[in-house]
């Protein structure tokens, strides 16, 4: 298979070069590597002119192609005609020698496969269980034979009856379900409904139907969920967990906390919604519920974390989110095709 990797990146020329370099150690090299930059300066232009990688072709956008949704959609429009998947990575990736190796593999696996996603293994500590009949504790989450730690919001949504019914990166019909970090390092293929967009792949052909939407802009919070539920109806997707990587947050790019907060509850609205159109009134009562019990522990962080302010502007943003629901729910995409 022929395989582009587009780098949506901004305002990070360290990173970049780091995760290229981790590209240029790959067993399986891409076919191109397409850079779509939407920085407000050079400097990452100028450091690429100062590398020599293989195979790569530099973008700069301006205002009109800026924000990650619009730079992937540009990314894929610079692709060759001959590709057959196109790979995305965040700037702030490092990859493992095998990544693409693993990630190519599982098409010729699954012909069915029209998206694929790799792994993070360097965000959660997984223990190996060796009895089949381990029982987890509540603190605990148990899967196909790993345990890690729960979050205590897990803890207390199972406190309340309130814990996902379906398996990770699946997503309930009250949505607020355990997202790809809940898979094990198991080595193995699993069926999902959703994965991370910065680590992720698509046959070509999709993008003839379907595309990044324009609804996330700048930070674009869950765009990669929504694209994932809109594949759904086209067909499978997984995730192969031995095609691993590590991710290293970088802090610049990100959105303040009050934004980030409101953008939680308005995009996690969103793609409930592309994914379970007409849910149940036991289901919207569950998404309003949980939401409004995130947004409360949130509220008590500002006293149980060493970053208050942090916690409040959040807290903030939730708050404001669920009530401009209230007066005006955004227009979900379910038949959109950009």
């Amino acid at each position: 298979m022929k395989f582009s990797l587009v780098i949506c990146t901004y305002m990070r020329p360290q990173s970049l070069i780091e995760l290229l370099n981790s590209v240029e150690d790959q067993t399986v090299y891409p076919d191109e590597i397409i850079i779509v930059d939407g920085s407000r300066d050079n400097r990452t232009k100028q450091v690429l002119g100062q590398n020599n990688f293989r195979n790569l072709y530099y973008h700069m956008v301006d205002d009109k192609d800026r924000g990650l949704t619009r730079q992937r959609n540009y990314g894929i429009g610079k692709t060759a005609d001959d590709i057959d998947v196109v790979c995305f990575l965040d700037d702030d990736i490092i990859l493992e020698k095998t990544y693409f190796e693993e990630l190519i593999k599982t098409y010729d696996l699954h012909k069915d496969a029209l998206g694929v996603g790799g792994y993070i293994i360097n965000e959660i500590k997984w223990h190996k269980v060796e009895a089949d009949s381990y029982k987890a504790s509540r603190g605990e989450y148990f899967y196909d034979g790993f345990k890690r730690k729960d979050g205590s919001r897990f803890v207390l949504r199972k406190r309340l009856g309130l814990d996902t019914d379906v398996p990770p990166a699946c997503f309930p019909e009250f949505g607020h379900g355990r997202s790809v970090s809940f898979l094990p390092p198991s080595n193995k293929v699993y069926e999902v409904e959703q994965f991370m967009g910065g680590v992720s792949s698509y046959r070509k052909e999709v993008f003839d139907k379907i595309g990044f939407s324009h609804y996330f802009e700048g930070y674009g919070l869950y765009e990669d969920a929504d694209f994932c539920f809109r594949l759904h109806k086209l067909g499978k997707q997984y995730v192969n967990t031995a095609a691993r990587c590590e991710h290293h947050h970088h802090p610049s790019g990100r959105p303040d906390k009050f934004k980030y907060g409101k953008m939680v509850v308005l995009n996690g609205w969103y793609v409930w919604r592309v994914r379970h159109p007409n849910p149940s009134f036991k289901a919207r009562f569950k998404w309003n519920f949980i939401s409004w019990l995130l947004t409360a522990i949130r509220f008590l962080n500002i006293v149980t974390t060493a970053k208050p302010k942090e916690a409040f502007m959040e807290a903030l943003g939730r708050t404001s989110g669920w009530f401009k629901l209230i007066f005006k729910k955004p227009k979900t995409a379910n038949a959109e095709q950009v």
